[in-house]
């Protein structure tokens, strides 16, 4: 699997994800956000797009003026049906380039905290889920309930045509799925210790007293939340294998491309 990665900051790296495509000898290929002049590959060069995190907001084109054409290469994705996730800023970029807006959140949330999955796709509303769309392929209960770690202070709208499935009190949404392969995710998978040690020597000066602010000696050495996040971000990696695998069969049994309203 040709797997390509969007990375935004130096320090704000794969952690979790990064060691599962080392297991599994995928290809991996980046574009550094932060590098000169950064360039995009063609969307038929690869199998799975990756979206990281980062410290600054969708909106702030002006201050980044690489975020236009990161957001028009992100739509070519989508449009050509690849399989794509989204974590945290990268979440929030597939709600905009969706529809969806993006705003400052109520409260900055940092540290671990409990997410919730919506179980009902039905107590979805009409006005996010498009009917003409095939159901989601990730189920709304995938994760019962899980505690993932949190470092944010914006937050997105469900865009019209996907489907919610996470929430928590301090950020309502907290994941959603597009057309059954698109998924947008708040929080961060891919955390592991040296990833939160990163982001705590970057941005440790966020660490205030907050409502939804751990404070660092419940951010670091959390053996079993780390343990978790290493599941939940292995368990997302097999869906999305499994799902380029089905698309894969789909091209070989069919001799057509992949379109993005295709389902497996």
């Amino acid at each position: 699997m040709k797997i390509h990665c969007l990375q935004h900051l130096e320090n704000e790296t794969l952690g979790n994800i990064g060691t599962w495509i080392s297991q599994k000898n995928h290809t991996l290929t980046k574009t550094l956000l932060y590098g000169e002049a950064p360039s995009f590959p063609d969307p038929e060069e690869f199998d799975l797009l990756l979206i990281m995190g980062g410290t600054m907001s969708v909106y702030q084109e002006e201050e980044y003026p690489w975020l236009k054409p990161e957001k028009d290469f992100v739509r070519r994705s989508i449009e050509t049906g690849k399989p794509i996730l989204g974590s945290c800023f990268g979440a929030q970029m597939l709600a905009e380039v969706l529809g969806g807006k993006v705003t400052r959140n109520k409260y900055k949330e940092i540290g671990w905290h409990r997410v919730s999955s919506v179980r009902e796709v039905s107590s979805v509303t009409s006005e996010n889920v498009n009917p003409s769309l095939p159901a989601p392929g990730l189920p709304a209960g995938m994760f019962p309930g899980f505690t993932a770690f949190m470092w944010h202070g914006d937050t997105f709208e469900i865009p019209a045509g996907a489907v919610k499935l996470f929430e928590n009190e301090a950020c309502p949404n907290q994941g959603f799925i597009y057309n059954g392969n698109v998924l947008g995710l708040q929080f961060h998978p891919e955390a592991d210790s040296q990833w939160i040690e990163n982001l705590i020597t970057d941005q440790g000066h966020e660490i205030v007293e907050g409502k939804y602010i751990r404070p660092e000696k419940e951010i670091r050495g959390q053996d079993h939340f780390l343990e978790s996040s290493r599941d939940l971000a292995f368990a997302l990696m097999d869906w999305f294998e499994e799902k380029v695998e089905g698309m894969v069969k789909f091209q070989m049994r069919t001799g057509k491309e992949v379109r993005a309203e295709d389902s497996f």
